[in-house]
């Protein structure tokens, strides 16, 4: 019995282990814990990044409803090759760049690989556990693993990113990412994608495009789902991309960026790890994560002490992200293969659709008033992700 039981979780992993190489080698970017470092230098202020935060963020979406029906319709592992192919070009363009017009391009491009990325993954490994097993059960702990092994390469390449702009120039980060975003396109060679999504009998793209659409609005144990992923994603975006703002404003030394963007990063792994051990779907822990976000929210908006500002902010994303895989897994349970890309990219579609006025108004916000003002308005979108979340419980047994 236990041989029966263990050789099909053996077999997930096999088939995962090229997406794990893969995903480690694009989780590597020597540039991410100083590009703010090196925005500033070429032109930025708050309101430009703001607006190019917005600028991708707009973008996306429209990639994100492509990369769904390419997904489904076409191949799961070909969508990840072109994502990796943005990634590169994006790359190169801000290794290039000199002005904020041209790094503004290289931020759409990079929108393109979000969108690429983003849902694709989550689909591959839900399929693959179902395939090989019968049933979703592995789920949470096998994407679990996978956002470990990228944060294992984001935490390790923002430890050496900070290290390589001191000894060289944050420029050089951007040169000395370029060859691992190649690697990524090598190791997705080696994957053997999941075919349920193709096991059905194929359908006019416009019928796909109609039942995406409904599987989205008119399935009601969907919309407390779609609610609570659209706020998780756009607050963690927002923690990502508007966090460093409270490093400059107190000017910390550029050392810390490096460590500081470390623990970050590192919440993605460790939330995954735990994700599985952090029940959402009772009360208890609910309110605990709900209000230790708060918490953590006004840290941010109040203390001026770095330590206590990091300390905070590595809490808020690390329970952003164990929300995010509890609601992946809900989300997959609740549709066909056939579709299950596209729709979790529509409601991603919707997330960064909300992010871009919040990144132009965060952006304007810490401009004339500071980004201790900004910061209210990522508590907001909390106290709102608390409520989606807190419904999404009350529904637990219409999800089932």
């Amino acid at each position: 019995m236990l041989q029966t039981a263990t050789a099909p979780r053996s077999r997930v992993g096999a088939r995962l282990a090229p997406l794990w190489v893969a995903a480690f080698l694009q989780g590597v970017g020597f540039w991410v814990p100083v590009e703010k470092l090196f925005l500033t230098g070429i032109g930025f202020d708050a309101a430009s990044i703001g607006l190019m935060a917005a600028a991708y963020a707009a973008m996306t979406p429209l990639a994100e409803v492509v990369s769904g029906v390419l997904a489904d319709r076409w191949s799961r592992r070909g969508v990840l090759m072109v994502a990796g192919v943005a990634l590169a070009v994006s790359v190169f363009i801000g290794a290039v760049s000199q002005n904020v017009a041209t790094y503004i391009v290289a931020a759409l491009i990079l929108g393109i690989y979000f969108a690429m990325y983003s849902g694709t993954v989550e689909a591959i490994v839900y399929d693959v556990v179902l395939e090989e097993t019968g049933d979703s059960a592995e789920y949470e702990r096998r994407i679990g693993r996978v956002r470990f092994v990228e944060s294992i390469a984001l935490v390790g390449s923002a430890l050496a990113g900070g290290w390589i702009a001191a000894a060289l120039s944050p420029r050089a980060t951007y040169f000395l990412t370029l060859p691992f975003a190649l690697l990524y396109l090598v190791a997705l060679t080696r994957l053997r994608e999941p075919k349920l999504h193709q096991t059905a009998e194929r359908t006019a793209l416009r019928d796909h495009l109609r039942v995406t659409y409904r599987a989205i609005t008119n399935r009601g144990r969907l919309i407390p789902i779609a609610a609570a992923t659209v706020m998780a994603a756009m607050i963690l975006q927002a923690m990502f991309e508007f966090g460093p703002l409270w490093l400059i404003t107190l000017k910390t030394e550029a050392g810390y960026y490096g460590p500081f963007w470390a623990l970050l990063v590192g919440t993605l792994g460790i939330g995954g790890l735990l994700a599985n051990r952090i029940h959402l779907e009772r009360p208890l822990p609910l309110a605990i994560v709900v209000l230790t976000m708060l918490a953590a929210c006004v840290t941010m908006t109040t203390s001026r002490s770095l330590a206590a500002l990091t300390a905070a902010m590595t809490a808020l994303t690390f329970l952003l992200v164990v929300i995010e895989i509890h609601l992946s897994r809900l989300l997959h349970d609740a549709v066909p293969s056939t579709i299950r890309t596209g729709v979790a990219s529509g409601i991603s579609a919707v997330s960064w659709m909300l992010f871009t006025p919040f990144a132009l108004a965060f952006g304007a916000v810490s401009k004339h008033a500071g980004v201790y003002v900004s910061g209210w308005m990522i508590t907001a979108a909390v106290a709102l992700g608390g409520a989606a979340l807190v419904w999404v419980q009350r529904h637990a047994d219409a999800l089932r």
